[in-house]
């Protein structure tokens, strides 16, 4: 980064910590800005909750981001919140990170040299499947939303972002895969039962057929997440499925005949052009 370059994901929620004279507000830091630094990170010490540790269990998160300055304002943030952190500069570093460090969550940046985010994330997907992943990424466009969703990625935020928003879905995609490891998940009113393969709406226990049951299950353990159609095809049906990828929309359909909105208290939502994500209402009684 040139001398005196604003980042370009520093939280705007630091702004008011600064006083008018850094210049922050025109873009530009003063030479000093390594007490700058210093003094950002200590105003996020002092602005966070730190209630990480006593939810999560001091979970430790992997922040993979090329520009160090960024990793330092991320590596604060999330201390704050009472969780560990371990850090790469770049995809391939990550890799070996993940072997040893064995995180709980990774936030991945797009744009890194010898490894990119997306390329990262499809190798997270692949090895580590039970991996939160949050992509951090100055793109907003919607082609790289897509890519990266289809690579595998949890969720989506675009730099600048607000530092209590980061924290917040980080915390959403914890909660998120601890629901997903149960073999029991609860969503809406409708209980799922992975191991007696049944599901339990209005205290009355069904069984419905296999391909809808795991497609059920796989979308009520991240509800809210968007999957894309390849994957759940792949997730559901297998590597070697070689029918119609209509297929897809008509267990679709037959989960929202079984399980309308008004008596589960959850829809299945339609991403168009990418796929489909399970989303909890509250559902006036």
């Amino acid at each position: 980064m040139e001398k005196g370059e604003v980042p370009v994901g520093l939280s705007l929620a630091l702004l008011p910590c600064l006083k008018p004279t850094t210049g922050w507000a025109t873009g530009i830091l003063p030479d000093d800005s390594c007490s700058v630094y210093k003094r950002l990170v200590s105003c996020i010490q002092t602005r966070f909750t730190g209630v990480g540790a006593e939810v999560f269990g001091m979970a430790k998160i992997l922040i993979v981001d090329d520009d160090e300055y960024i990793r330092e304002l991320l590596r604060a943030l999330l201390f704050a919140e009472g969780f560990e952190t371990c850090e790469a500069k770049n995809g391939a570093v990550a890799l070996e990170v993940m072997a040893e460090q064995n995180p709980d969550l990774a936030i991945v940046d797009v744009m890194m040299p010898q490894m990119d985010g997306f390329e990262l994330c499809r190798h997270l997907r692949r090895y580590y499947e039970d991996l939160p992943v949050l992509m951090l990424t100055a793109k907003g466009e919607l082609g790289n939303k897509v890519a990266g969703f289809t690579a595998g990625a949890d969720d989506y935020l675009t730099k600048p972002f607000e530092g209590e928003e980061l924290i917040v879905r980080v915390k959403a995609l914890l909660r998120r895969y601890k629901i997903e490891k149960s073999q029991v998940v609860q969503v809406g009113k409708l209980t799922i039962d992975h191991l007696s393969h049944t599901v339990t709406l209005a205290g009355v226990t069904s069984d419905i057929p296999l391909r809808e049951f795991e497609l059920l299950f796989k979308l009520a353990g991240y509800p809210g997440r968007t999957f894309a159609r390849d994957q759940l095809i792949e997730d559901v049906w297998g590597y070697d499925f070689d029918g119609n990828e209509r297929t897809l929309d008509v267990h679709v359909s037959r989960l929202r005949e079984r399980f309308p909105l008004e008596v589960s208290g959850f829809k299945l939502t339609s991403v168009r052009g990418l796929g489909y994500r399970l989303e909890v209402v509250e559902v006036a009684s």
